[in-house]
């Protein structure tokens, strides 16, 4: 069973569990003991984060940590934190709590996108989301090297002249999403390809890797990226909303560990895509545990305590 399909099914689970309690079955409701208790999602990027952010509290601070990990969606965990279930979510997305949580439209700028959830996520819920880690994990089209230098590809534009001759798979949900979906790509891109494939996200990777598909759309940082030699093409007309990944934290425990916020504010612009996409091919290629992957990750750099890093 893929990540992806883990991550629906747990979620399916806890938005269930949610709707029937107040608060997240078996989590603690109270906190004492000095505890801070970190959120993540089944995916390995998620818990690969928890780990890194589990670690500079730890070295840092003489908290205690709690990890709740396998909370099936960021709907939960924006659910768990405002029950106070959670502490800290590890892996908030722009794009995704724009259109989930917040309920806005989609948001291009990068900037403009991470400056709504700040001021809304402060005023709405007394939350603070950090400046990102220094990446996002987004849509991205991707092809095979091969298919790369047949075509000399290097961004999406470059598609238009031969993709009437090319299969994409591409995400279900995807392919009927309005606003940021197929019809809005191709409207923007001016192409369309020959055949397009509707497949589980999980799939796609395998698909063009074997050649049944010419071009298939993704996540920018999935491990099987560096698996299989994929070659991610630049979205050079910013066509996909931005899905910068940051901490979020709840200001009430800013207040009880002020200490915190130095910590946690280490590791804003530390993690570039690429880095991502190689400690996620770490856990799922290599099958580190990905608590393990965080641990050598914050070694490698010193915990932040010196400038730069790897």
């Amino acid at each position: 069973m893929t990540i992806r399909k883990k991550l629906v099914m747990v979620g399916a689970i806890f938005s269930l569990l949610l709707l029937s309690a107040c608060s997240l079955p078996g989590l603690p409701s109270k906190k004492s003991d000095n505890t801070i208790s970190i959120g993540s999602l089944s995916t390995s990027e998620s818990q690969i984060l928890s780990g890194i952010v589990k670690g500079m509290i730890e070295h840092e601070t003489n908290l205690k940590v709690n990890m709740v990990n396998n909370l099936g969606t960021s709907t939960v965990m924006h659910q768990a934190m405002v029950n106070k279930d959670v502490d800290i979510s590890a892996s908030r997305y722009t794009g995704t709590d724009l259109s989930g949580v917040l309920k806005s439209e989609p948001e291009k700028d990068p900037k403009k996108a991470i400056a709504i959830v700040q001021k809304e996520f402060a005023k709405r819920f007394n939350q603070k989301w950090y400046d990102s880690y220094g990446f996002a994990n987004s849509y991205a089209f991707m092809v095979s090297k091969e298919t790369a230098e047949k075509y000399d590809l290097k961004k999406i534009s470059d598609l238009k002249d031969v993709a009437k001759d090319l299969t994409a798979g591409v995400d279900t949900s995807w392919l009927d999403r309005k606003g940021d979906g197929y019809k809005g790509f191709t409207k923007e891109y001016d192409f369309d390809f020959g055949k397009v494939y509707p497949m589980q996200i999980g799939l796609v990777y395998d698909a063009v890797n074997a050649g049944k598909m010419d071009v298939v759309l993704g996540y920018s940082t999935d491990g099987r990226i560096s698996s299989y030699d994929l070659v991610v093409l630049e979205d050079d007309l910013h066509f996909f909303p931005p899905y910068d990944c940051s901490i979020v934290i709840g200001e009430e425990m800013l207040e009880a560990y002020p200490e915190l916020d130095e910590v946690l504010g280490k590791l804003s612009g530390k993690i570039t895509t690429d880095k991502m996409q190689q400690l996620n091919y770490e856990a799922d290629n290599n099958l580190l545990e990905p608590e393990i992957v965080a641990q050598r990750f914050l070694q490698k750099n010193h915990y932040f305590e010196e400038k730069g890093g790897a």
